[in-house]
């Protein structure tokens, strides 16, 4: 007797991923599918991983930083990043990393000073070295450094700027403005677009169009000029941190309008839903039906638009610390630091000073990824 073929039916095993993405649909909640499907996507879980290092980074800058950011050094005005090494001028491999001398020369052709490695003085790095005190987490009182060198060694990992002060130290220092105001922004945006759009679309008539004429007009104005004048209204003799949140306020006054359009539109769906008719029935209130039925379906999408808005909060505040009217020194931001390459002479001569703009490049990039993945995430039945 012949034996029969126990190969498998080609449409059987077509079916099969079906018939687990079926399973797995009626034995997980949408959030595990939501997770699932973010995990998933490689570019959203790379952009998480930056986000997570840059705002340690952040948050842990005077441990990663060798010096303060706010320490100046006139004999090194100015100077290139000193790239750690391992094979020195004479060809030898050293088993640790370090930096050479620095030599000051004055350039007689362009009467200026000039900053160039010595090869003849070798200083090794160290690693959790002591240096300048500082308070980690802004509680516990401390002096250990990631690395750091013996004096008279310098290690200006990115170079220093105009006054002598520490790139790197600036710029971890200054992501904590930069990358925290954005959510602190998109907070604020969040709960001003979500209770106004779940309003406008739940109540509907004089209110609806009293609050979609208001976001028209506000939306009508360009963006950077309504920055500016909100900018300059803030009290010249205001403390930098109430100008910290005065920014992050004036942000989210410019920002939430697109988010309460969007809720708005969900809105207006779900309240022609069965549920919100049974709940209605029922005798349930207005604000039960919005905080039970409402938001808890739009958030996913509330969420994504928010996560999408950080990056333009971060450009915003970029921009107007770039022309002089947000976050002011000393207080220390990205957008600060920029000022700095505003000259196309320093931009050749000094190119390291663009080196915070690239910070910025990468957070922005890190956070549309992460935008990105959790959009397509929020509809984990899609192809």
């Amino acid at each position: 007797m012949r034996a029969k073929s126990t190969s498998a039916n080609p449409a059987i095993q077509a079916a099969a991923p079906e018939g687990a993405a079926a399973t797995d649909v009626g034995r997980l909640s949408l959030w595990q599918l939501m997770k699932r499907r973010f995990l998933r996507n490689r570019l959203a879980m790379a952009g998480t991983v930056m986000l997570v290092i840059l705002y340690l980074l952040a948050l842990l800058a005077d441990f990663f930083a060798p010096y303060h950011y706010l320490a100046k050094s006139q004999d090194y005005v100015l100077l290139p990043p000193q790239w750690p090494r391992f094979v020195d001028a004479e060809g030898k491999f050293h088993s640790r990393p370090f930096v050479y001398g620095i030599e000051t020369v004055l350039d007689t052709y362009n009467l200026r000073y000039m900053h160039k490695a010595d090869p003849t003085q070798i200083y090794p790095i160290g690693f959790f070295v002591r240096g300048a005190e500082y308070k980690l987490l802004g509680l516990i009182p401390a002096d250990i450094h990631l690395f750091g060198v013996q004096e008279p060694g310098t290690c200006y990992i990115l170079g220093t700027d105009r006054l002598g002060q520490d790139l790197l130290a600036r710029t971890l220092h200054g992501g904590r403005v930069s990358l925290t105001i954005g959510l602190v922004g998109v907070a604020l945006t969040i709960m001003l677009g979500s209770a106004l759009g779940t309003a406008s679309g739940y109540y509907g008539g004089v209110t609806d169009t009293l609050m979609q004429r208001g976001i028209e007009i506000l939306a009508s104005f360009p963006q950077i000029p309504l920055w500016a004048a909100f900018a300059a209204a803030v009290p010249p003799e205001w403390s930098s941190l109430k100008r910290y949140f005065a920014l992050s306020v004036i942000l989210s006054l410019v920002n939430w309008t697109g988010l309460a359009r969007q809720v708005r539109s969900k809105v207006l769906a779900y309240r022609e839903m069965d549920y919100t008719s049974a709940a209605r029935a029922v005798g349930a209130s207005d604000w039960r039906i919005i905080l039970i039925h409402m938001l808890p379906n739009a958030l996913s999408h509330i969420i994504v638009v928010a996560t999408l808005s950080i990056p333009g909060m971060i450009l915003a505040e970029t921009s107007l610390s770039f022309l002089g009217l947000g976050i002011q020194p000393p207080m220390v931001s990205w957008g600060v630091l920029l000022q700095d390459a505003t000259n196309v002479t320093v931009i050749v001569l000094n190119p390291w000073l663009l080196i915070p703009g690239l910070f910025v490049i990468v957070a922005v990039l890190a956070f549309n990824f992460v935008g990105d993945g959790l959009r397509d995430a929020a509809d984990p039945f899609a192809i």
